[in-house]
């Protein structure tokens, strides 16, 4: 099994991802989070086929056109998460952190 923490931001929600794989295609992912959109993921993405669509392109992804219809906020990082914790599962990844930083600007010259 693989479990993932995200720190999702300013919405202030933590979501631990896990991804278990059940056979050579059958994966389980669970989120338990507080919000309630991360949370309706489950519904649809509970148990899949990683060989159908997990790592197609963004539009054509399932975690991606899952997030579409049940995310409201486009910069949510857990579908990325999911998509990381699938690759790290089925060894096609090493478990490497992934992070971003905001920078102060600097002024004048």
């Amino acid at each position: 099994m693989t479990k993932v923490r995200v720190n999702a931001g300013a919405c202030g929600y933590t979501a631990i991802v896990k991804v278990q794989a059940l056979d050579r295609k059958k994966i389980h992912i669970n989120i338990i989070t507080a919000c309630r959109m991360l949370q309706s993921l489950n519904e649809e993405l509970g148990l899949i086929d990683w060989t159908k669509g997990v790592f197609d392109r963004f539009c054509d992804s399932i975690i991606y056109r899952t997030a579409h219809e049940k995310l409201k906020h486009t910069d949510c990082p857990v579908p990325m998460a999911i998509i990381k914790a699938i690759q790290v599962e089925l060894k096609g990844a090493v478990p490497k952190d992934v992070t971003m930083k905001f920078e102060p600007i600097e002024t004048g010259n």
